[in-house]
């Protein structure tokens, strides 16, 4: 039996990582929090059935970057070296973190399938996007009940962290490779791992069967 593994990487230890473990029929497993980079390393070379899972593994956000909460916020809506008066210094423009890459190509090295993906890209592609704040209260209430009743992956009544629901969409992914590798594109690479997405959304084609 194969394992769908997905993992929302947190930008750094002081916010929570997402993991989450489903099987061949839509059934979790395990969700759980993680924190350090110690503790994903843990896991993982623990995990027992690591050959026989599909990782899905989110990109982090950089927040390096100078002070200040409108600069940090406006970082993923840079203009990448357009103008030669401003050029990039200090990571402006990295959108993305490197954290844990050069430990998840290790896991490759050792027969682990692993592919990367844009959490908010894969929620818009899987019609999981909100119109609310992103990871408000009401943003995570929305992907709870969708993940619930449009998917129907037992959830909880109680709200669960948006981490572990975020990783419930990186497994789903993982699952989509696995079943329908058509309906799958590649739009980058990312340390040598491929970034992957949803051509359409999974749930046309069971609405045509």
């Amino acid at each position: 039996m194969n394992y769908y593994v997905g993992l929302a990487l947190a930008s750094g230890s002081s916010m929570d990582s997402g993991l989450a473990i489903m099987d061949e029929n839509n059934t979790l497993i395990l969700v759980d929090k993680l924190y350090t980079m110690n503790d994903i390393i843990h896991f993982f070379e623990n995990f027992s059935s690591l050959k026989q899972s599909k990782i899905c593994i989110s990109m982090a956000w950089d927040r390096t970057m100078l002070n200040g909460k409108w600069r940090i916020l406006s970082k993923p809506y840079q203009l990448v070296a357009t103008n030669p008066l401003m050029p990039n210094q200090d990571h402006w423009t990295q959108r993305y973190s490197f954290r844990g890459a050069d430990f998840f190509n290790s896991l490759k090295e050792k027969g682990a399938e692993i592919n990367r993906f844009e959490l908010y890209l894969t929620r818009q592609s899987l019609n999981l996007n909100s119109c609310y704040k992103e990871r408000s209260p009401a943003d995570c209430k929305f992907l709870q009940q969708t993940l619930k009743n449009e998917w129907g992956i037992d959830l909880p009544a109680n709200m669960m962290p948006m981490s572990q629901l975020e990783a419930i969409v990186g497994a789903i992914l993982a699952k989509e490779n696995e079943k329908r590798p058509n309906n799958i594109k590649t739009i980058a690479t990312f340390k040598d791992t491929n970034v992957i997405n949803v051509i359409e959304n999974p749930k046309k084609f069971a609405e045509i069967v």
